[in-house]
Formats: C-alpha cells, structure tokens, sequence
C-alpha cells in the first residue's frame, strides 16, 4: 500500500526545505540587483504573525491570511526600502539586520497581541484544513491506504512543491525580462546602468519590496504548516541561515539559492547520527566552501559548462 512507503518525518522535512528554498529565492532577488539585506527574517515573522492572527482572531480562510500576510510585508519593504536606498553593501546588511531585531523585539514586547516571547498556538494548519475538506467531501484517507498523519503532510508538501514551481517560474521568466535584465545592471555597474537611462530608484525599490514579499509569504506557510510561532523562529541566527543558503549555494544564479537552501536545510538531519559533531561538521563545510569556492557550489561558468557538454552529447548522440 501507498502508507509503506510515506514516512511523515521525511515527508515534513521535504516540506521544511520548500519552506527554505522559498527563503533562498526571497535573498537571491534582493542580491540579483546588487542589494545585500539580512532583513528577510524580519520579513518573514511580519508575514508568520500578520496571517496568525488573522486566522485566530478573525477566523480568516488560510489562503486569504497567507496573501495578507506577504502583501503586509511588501508594504513594509517599501517603507524600509526607500530610506535604505542611500546605504550600499555592509551598511545595508547592518541596518537592514537592525530592522530584524527590531520587528523581534517588537513581537516579545507586544504581548497583547503577539503573546510575547510564549509564542502564537492552535494557528490553524493547512494540512488539517484540507483532512476537513476532504472528509466532509466524503474522502477517508484510509481508502487509499493512508493515515491520517500522512495524508496532511503529503498534501503539505505537494502544495509547497507546487508552490515552489510557480515562484521559480515567475523568477525565471523575471530573469529574461526588461526587469531582470535592470537588476542585472545596476549590479554589475549602477553608475554606468544609470547613465543608460535604468532608473535606479525604482528597480532597487522593486527588488527590496519583492524580496520582502517572498519572504513574508514563506512566514505565512511556515505558521500555517507548523501550527506554532515565537519571536526566536525570527531571530538573527534565522537571517544569517537565510544568508547561507545563497552563499552556500551560489548567489549569482536562482539554482544556486534553491541548492543551497535544499542541502543546508537537509543536511543537520543526515547527521543527526553524530548529533554531537554535526554543527563542527556544518562550520568545517562552510569554512571550507569560503577558502576555496567563493562563489557558491553553482554559477554561471559551471552552468555554460553544463549546457556545452549537454549539446555535445546531443550532437554526439546523432552521428
């Protein structure tokens, strides 16, 4: 039967790494255009606690609080975005990590509505949602040889997966776009992409606003799948984890984001056998990839190599 092979533990950590991958991309926008911010954990509690409290209080359909949730973050990338716009490099990591811890202090501190450091809980999950529907349509997961458990964490991750298509899609075709091709300039050469007549302003805007969005959209789901937040699921350790999924994996390209959220998130669970070794492990791999690849695991030269030995092996293949 189908529930032999559907282990939940393995099924929510492949939902955990959507989760991730999503945080990888939100970094890879704002870097594409030349914009290091390590605000995307502060983003993402603003999305986690706006479409919490939503669904709590106001009985607001998952779906609905999710968007909320980004679109309430994206209005805060604005408001951030344009006075940080005079900031480059360093300067905008620190003051953009200051934001971070900001928001974070902010959520302790407003009880009355954020329950402080305990934390938001019974946040309505997705996968429950949909074991409901289901039911009440007349559907038993039994009937096709699964649990319960299963079943919500399988739809889980077959929405995230979905999801994660969707959004690499957007990026993809953002990429080949008069926009993309804008982030492209000004991070390569924002004097010279401006005097081409790219405006600046806007495209940097565009760039922060989106990377906000995405990742106040990866809180929404991240609340809604784990049924529970707290402040510390935002903190400076979760805007440094962010940051390495693109270092990791190689900032230059989307690949490379989705790689490195994919193995960095998987990674402490397949040495959880050595549990006592496998941070000095995760460090040692880290220290390693900054001495010797700089880059990230993926960029642009590997991949024309990737391509050019594909064509090769196609023309090889015809004669």
């Amino acid at each position: 039967m189908l529930g032999d092979f559907l282990n939940p533990y393995y099924l929510q950590v492949a939902s955990f790494i959507m989760i991730n991958i999503i945080l990888g991309l939100s970094i890879y926008v704002t870097l594409s255009s030349g914009q290091l911010s390590l605000g995307n954990a502060g983003f993402m509690g603003i999305g986690a606690y706006t479409s919490a409290l939503l669904t709590i209080n106001y009985d607001m359909p998952i779906v609905v609080s999710v968007i909320a949730g980004a679109i309430v973050a994206g209005l805060v990338g604005i408001l951030i975005g344009i006075p940080s716009l005079r900031l480059t490099g360093v300067y905008l990591a620190i003051a953009t990590l200051g934001f971070g811890e900001v928001i974070r202090v902010f959520l302790i501190n407003w009880e009355s509505l954020t329950k402080g450091a305990v934390g938001l809980s019974g946040i309505p999950q997705i996968g429950r949602e949909l074991l409901k529907v289901s039911r009440d349509a007349g559907f038993n997961p039994l009937d096709i040889g699964l649990k319960n458990n299963q079943y919500v964490y399988l739809l889980v991750l077959i929405i995230l997966v979905i999801i994660n298509i969707l959004l690499i899609w957007f990026l993809v075709r953002q990429n080949k776009s008069r926009v993309g091709r804008a982030f492209a300039a000004i991070k390569m050469d924002e004097k010279a992409a401006e005097a081409m007549g790219v405006n600046i302003t806007y495209y940097k805007v565009l760039s922060f606003v989106q990377g906000a969005v995405i990742s106040g959209f990866a809180g929404a789901l991240f609340a809604h799948v784990m049924g529970y937040i707290s402040p510390a699921d935002f903190s400076y350790h979760r805007a440094v984890e962010i940051l390495i999924f693109a270092v990791f994996g190689g900032s230059e390209v989307i690949w490379g984001s989705i790689f490195g959220a994919a193995f960095m998130t998987l990674m402490p669970e397949v040495l959880r056998f050595i549990s006592e070794y496998r941070y000095m492990i995760y460090g040692a791999i880290l220290i390693l990839m900054m001495a010797f690849r700089p880059q990230g695991i993926i960029d642009l030269p590997l991949l024309q190599k990737l391509q050019l030995s594909k064509r090769r092996g196609k023309h090889g293949s015809k004669n």
